[in-house]
């Protein structure tokens, strides 16, 4: 039987102090009885001799320094998993909110997982196509990889996250043998495909999107979310990308699922870290946020990958706002010192409604060149997206003299960029949220666009691929 403690000196915003306590362990699961008989769920933050910081999976009104008793459980914080995770919605503390039976758990994981040793990590070099152009083919996403989305607010990032949790999925070789987009409407994929999606701090109407979204499009019979909404207790924030990640772990090293974790708004989640600090009255980093920031964001970062000797693999897909568009804010700025890359919204493109804002000039993949070409997708790809970024930067630049100098003073070349531009953010950019390219159909589009520019311009292509490709 649990020592009860009765020794609840201060309640301080979500946290608790208890004095005169034995044996704790910091992130320690406790249960809280308060003295109308009401239990609530906690974790210890901080564990020092006879004394413990306790922080509320839940509200502390109605919890009092009198009355109030407290049982310290033995063990972290710990999720029920199973295959028939797949089709539900849990909240952000694992409760399932879909009014479906209760999970049959097939195993209970501690949700801050086990670390993985470096040498049995194998290097990330499979495609996964998403089916937006601007990700396949200019920023790739690499099975096994951790490549965050950076927003803005008001920008479609949700929309975004949705669509790639939809579409998102693993070709099987016959797909990539054919190379065609007739070849991937007859496989249907790689059937150990996977999404978890993990929600923090959203608003109500953003929860429903996402729930109806999945439900209304078929997406939710391969995939597991967890809804965290802005109502929610901010440990319950803290604790949503942990189970989120948990469960990926359990479908792929113990189940062989092809996993794509998508997590959205990491901003919020920083928020709940910088408001349970200040609570604790920590000396603040950065714009306050802890001085521990960038430890905390990779122990969530860190847990994408593949293992060898095991068949499945996580592919982690962050979401964050930045605040003001700052890519130096400290949430950007650390997250993209421990992942690799970034796709980056634009507010200009986004203003000129373009669907998705992805800037290629500002977005970048850096395993992409592991993923592309023979064997992986197809053969020109591999500096199809160079040529594709350095033309389209090379017409805004002249789009920009024209403003100033006029078209009339542009070369026959400069003409040509302005119209590549022009045509390559309607054509390839622009993308109905509902249409799912497949990698050949973006790489066709690509080629299209390509014959605007002479020949001569086209340095990054290889002369074969633009006899082979390139017809004009």
């Amino acid at each position: 039987m649990t020592t009860a403690y009765k020794t609840i000196t201060d309640v301080t915003g979500p946290l608790l102090i208890v004095e005169q306590v034995a044996d704790v362990t910091y992130d320690e699961l406790c249960e809280i009885e308060m003295a109308d008989g009401t239990r609530r769920l906690g974790k210890v933050l901080e564990a020092r001799t006879g004394r413990a910081v306790v922080q509320l999976f839940e509200s502390t009104q109605g919890v009092a320094t009198e009355g109030t008793k407290i049982r310290f459980l033995g063990h972290a914080f710990q999720l029920d998993v199973a295959e028939d995770m797949l089709g539900r919605i849990f909240s952000g503390s694992g409760k399932s909110i879909d009014g479906g039976d209760a999970l049959l758990p097939e195993k209970r994981l501690d949700i801050n997982g086990e670390p993985i040793n470096p040498s049995s990590r194998e290097y990330p070099d499979d495609f996964i196509q998403t089916g937006i152009s601007t990700i396949d083919v200019l920023n790739t996403l690499v099975r096994g990889q951790k490549l965050p989305i950076f927003s803005g607010a008001g920008l479609p990032h949700n929309r975004l996250a949705a669509q790639i949790a939809r579409q998102a999925r693993v070709l099987t070789p016959r797909e990539v043998e054919m190379q065609s987009a007739d070849a991937q409407a007859e496989e249907g994929g790689d059937d150990k495909f996977a999404v978890v999606f993990g929600a923090m701090g959203v608003t109500f109407e953003e929860a429903q999107f996402f729930k109806q979204e999945f439900e209304r499009t078929g997406a939710l019979s391969r995939a597991v979310l967890f809804l965290n909404t802005a109502a929610d207790p901010v440990v319950e924030r803290i604790a949503t990308p942990r189970l989120a990640l948990t469960t990926a772990e359990y479908l792929a090293y113990e189940k062989g699922f092809h996993v794509t974790v998508i997590l959205t708004d990491m901003t919020n989640y920083c928020e709940a870290l910088r408001e349970v600090s200040a609570a604790r009255k920590e000396v603040p980093g950065r714009r306050g946020y802890p001085g521990y920031l960038y430890t905390d964001l990779a122990t969530i970062y860190e847990r994408a990958g593949r293992i060898r000797g095991r068949s499945g693999s996580i592919t982690q897909i962050p979401i964050l706002t930045m605040p003001e568009d700052d890519v130096t804010h400290p949430i950007p700025d650390l997250t993209g010192y421990i992942t690799e890359g970034q796709i980056r919204l634009d507010r200009g493109m986004h203003q000129k409604g373009i669907y998705p804002p992805v800037i290629p000039m500002g977005s970048l993949s850096r395993l992409k060149g592991k993923a592309q070409g023979e064997g992986k997708t197809r053969e020109d790809h591999s500096g199809m997206d160079a040529q594709l970024t350095a033309a389209y930067a090379r017409g805004v630049e002249v789009r920009e003299l024209a403003v100033i100098l006029g078209e009339s003073s542009l070369s026959e070349t400069d003409k040509a960029y302005l119209a590549f531009a022009s045509r390559f953010e309607k054509e390839f950019i622009a993308q109905d949220e509902y249409k799912n390219r497949s990698i050949f159909e973006s790489l066709s589009i690509g080629w299209n666009l390509l014959q605007e520019l002479p020949v001569t311009e086209l340095k990054r292509v290889k002369p074969a691929h633009i006899e082979k490709y390139g017809k004009r």
